[in-house]
This record gives C-alpha cells, structure tokens and sequence, in this order.
C-alpha cells in the first residue's frame, strides 16, 4: 500500500528515487505505466505533457512514449532471439535497421540479433534491455533498480547511457535502493519512507549531510558507508500501518507528541526543496 506519493519528473533530467525495499518505488513505476495488478486501487492523478494520464491513454503510450527498463532479465523471452523481441513483430527494414542501431548504440553487433537470451551475458541482457526500451524513442524513461548483480565498471557504464538519454531530451526516472548510485547521475533526488515522499532535492544538496531536510534522508545519508555507515535503530513501518502521524515517528531521534498525532503532514516547499515534516531540518551548510 502506498499512502502519499508526490514526484516531478523533468525533461532532460534523471530523478531518482531512493527508499528501502517496500517504500513503493516499484508501484510508483507500475502506476505511471498502467500495469498494476488486477485487485489495485489507485486514487490521485499522473499528469504527462500536462494532460492526464489515463489508464488508456498509458496503453497507447506505453512501449513508446514511455517506455520501461525493468529491473529483471527475466522479461526478455526465453523462446524467443534477441531481434524479434526489439522488432515486436515488425518485419519492415525501417524497423529492423532500427533495432540495428540501437544494439549497437550499447555495443552490441548485429549477431547479437540472433541469440536467445541464454546466451547472453548479464550485462549483455540489460544493454539489450536498454536497446529495447528506447528503440522507439521514448519521451519518459523508467529504469527499475536496472543494475543489480552488476560490477561497478558495468553499473556505470549503464548510467552512462541514461545521461546521454537526458541529454537528448528525455525525461528519467532512476529507481534504486543505492544512494550512492543514484548520486553519481541524479540531477534531483526523491526519497520514499513507507510509502510516502518524504523529500525531493537536488542531487547537489546530498554532498552535505546538513544541506537536508528530513531527519531520515539525513540518517540515510550517514548510513552510507563513505560516511561512516551510522544506522538508526527500528526499521521502517509496512506501508499503510501506521494510521496517524508521521510514519517515521518511531525511529526519529527528534519526534515530538504531534509528530505521532498529526491528521495530515503535508510535502511542502523548504529551503529549496521539498519534505514532508512538522519540524524539517535547517539547512546548515551553503
């Protein structure tokens, strides 16, 4: 369950989204693309190109417009060879020269077409994943964790590749539970607490602890190893038990009474950014 999502994604940006697993970075992506499952509930609005995005409206754009990396090699077809999957069934030159360019955008040679997925490496797998997502050139990008079990080397290069897609025009939404990964490409940074969006910043506001704003993304950032790896105890709540109040209430060294009883903590403006909490942390570097 997700309670209170809020995120901007802009074109020519990469914002990432960072929060443990079951925050709801995943239902997010699935919400945009209209693909969660039969027995969801979803209240709220997604605007695209500032109109709304509706259940068929995400249909028609989905694989093209708006495209996804998702975070498993499993989505590719065992039983069927690299080309078919990016020519979805197309068999005109047009396309297959398109698809051609496209692997080899990501250094993949045109024998790359005729191999089943087996056959591939597991970096191999997500550049083909990658190929596939933006062979029709998609407007919106939404790469789900897209570098787990990946080395540093090809982790980067990886993002390396969804910066030169902002930097032609479109917008990326990087989901990852990595903070520091997400900081080597982000240019704004969501942070989600069970459920919620609790901050948005510039990426540029994560290289000092006391440029932050909520007091968890400050404890996510001292959690980072880089910095000294101090956790905090308790874990977070599931989303959608705790009722009332700030859901980070008990693991906040600062939690005041009407942080626990609070109807509504709205995400607000601060200081450049946005954070959802009744006492936010001042800013105490420039």
């Amino acid at each position: 369950m997700i309670r209170d999502l809020s995120l901007k994604i802009r074109p020519g940006q990469i914002t990432a989204v960072v929060g443990a697993s079951g925050s709801g970075k995943s239902l997010l992506a699935h919400s945009i693309l209209g693909i969660l499952p039969y027995n969801s509930r979803m209240e709220g609005k997604i605007l695209y190109d500032g109109e709304l995005l509706t259940p068929k409206r995400a249909e028609r754009l989905r694989g093209k417009e708006i495209a996804l990396i998702p975070q498993g090699v499993t989505w590719l077809d065992p039983l069927m060879k690299v080309g078919a999957q990016l020519e979805k069934g197309r068999k005109d030159a047009g396309t297959k020269e398109k698809c051609r360019q496209a692997l080899e955008r990501y250094g993949l040679g045109a024998d790359t077409e005729e191999l089943y997925p087996f056959e591939l490496s597991g970096g191999m797998a997500r550049r083909v994943l990658i190929a596939s997502a933006v062979t029709e050139k998609p407007r919106l990008i939404i790469a789900d964790e897209p570098t787990p079990g990946l080395d540093a080397r090809a982790a980067a290069r990886i993002l390396g590749h969804f910066r030169e897609l902002a930097e032609e025009g479109a917008g990326v939404l990087f989901i990852t539970h990595d903070l520091e990964l997400a900081l080597t490409v982000a240019d704004r940074v969501a942070v989600f607490y069970a459920g919620e969006t609790i901050e948005e910043a510039d990426a540029e506001d994560f290289s000092d602890a006391g440029r932050l704003r909520h007091p968890f993304t400050r404890a996510l950032w001292n959690a980072v190893p880089a910095h000294g790896f101090r956790p905090i105890p308790g874990a977070q709540p599931y989303p959608g038990t705790v009722s009332e109040g700030c859901p980070f209430a008990g693991q906040c060294g600062k939690c005041r009474e009407e942080c626990r009883r609070a109807e509504e903590i709205p995400l607000e403006p601060f200081e450049g950014g946005m954070v959802r909490c009744l006492y936010p942390e001042r800013r105490t570097a420039g």
